[in-house]
């Protein structure tokens, strides 16, 4: 009994988007994309009071203390940052590692990264499939390059042959100084930045440099220390995850992220409220005629 045209699928291009977030009968325009999608559709948006609802870049991290149990912490991010070849906007994409820690943890992680089957998703056995394109090949080629020239160490990250096409790339272990210009951009694609700290403030502090607010997670068993992570003065993003990686379990929360991650949130208890209009009824059913703030208004 549901009207005709309650949902539709348009596929296109820009042209088909323009339509859409110009189009006055649309009071809310939810859309899922990158930062700079979003900002082009908030101006256009803006220009006719129309409602917006984001979900845009993610530059997710993880901090991986002194006391969190590696072996958790080694499954966390392994998938994190490789599953779906790292082109979920949750996926892990910088990782902080306490520097008592970093030379247990990292040596397993080279293992695994190491022997990852990559190959046709549709085969059993393969963990990592295919790049969407070859500028999305090309693009994380660009991001080793450039993280190479800014210190970073790279492990992995080569090209791989398979069948007769598609763009397929082991995942790369980037090991890097500090957290450099290339750690601030989000590239989507299987690359995982590695950056030691010494306190937590200051891994707080660089899971939060970045413009980008959707998903984090720290890896502890102090409870000091997830409390402290997950109040206001720990992660600035909208997921904010312990003892389980930034891209999981959040089906059924308030999916969505701060700063340029749009702010928007999907999902949870009361995502449905931006869909919704508000309206206060005021209702009189009496014979006399109640003014605000004690008024007389005699005639």
């Amino acid at each position: 009994d549901a009207p005709a045209g309650l949902s539709q699928l348009v596929i296109g291009g820009q042209d088909c988007g323009a339509a859409l977030v110009d189009d006055p009968r649309v009071p809310l325009v939810s859309a899922t994309g990158s930062t700079r999608m979003g900002k082009a559709v908030a101006e256009r948006c803006a220009r006719r009071l129309a409602r917006t609802l984001f979900e845009l870049g993610g530059n997710n991290a993880m901090i991986v203390a002194p006391s969190a149990d590696l072996e958790l912490s080694t499954r966390a991010i392994v998938f994190s940052a490789v599953g779906t070849a790292g082109q979920r906007c949750t996926s892990l994409r910088r990782l902080f590692v306490h520097e008592d820690v970093a030379d247990r943890l990292l040596p397993r992680l080279k293992a695994v990264y190491a022997s990852l089957p990559v190959g046709n998703p549709l085969e059993d056995g393969t963990l990592v499939g295919p790049l969407i394109d070859d500028a999305a090949l090309q693009g994380m080629r660009a991001a080793l390059e450039q993280a190479r020239a800014e210190g970073g160490r790279v492990h992995g990250g080569e090209p791989v042959l398979v069948g007769k096409g598609g763009c397929y790339a082991r995942p790369a272990l980037v090991e890097m100084p500090s957290q450099t210009a290339i750690m601030h951009h989000e590239t989507f694609a299987p690359i995982l930045y590695v950056v030691r700290y010494r306190t937590l403030d200051e891994a707080i502090a660089m899971n939060n440099a970045v413009s980008q607010g959707l998903s984090s997670s720290i890896f502890t068993t102090d409870v000091r220390e997830a409390e402290r992570f997950m109040s206001a003065s720990g992660s600035d993003c909208g997921i904010a995850n312990v003892n389980i990686g930034p891209s999981g379990a959040e089906i059924g929360g308030a999916f969505g992220g701060e700063k340029d991650s749009g702010g928007g949130r999907e999902s949870g208890s009361d995502a449905w409220k931006s869909y919704m209009r508000r309206a206060t009824n005021t209702v009189n059913y009496s014979d006399a005629l109640p003014l605000a703030q004690g008024i007389r208004f005699d005639i």
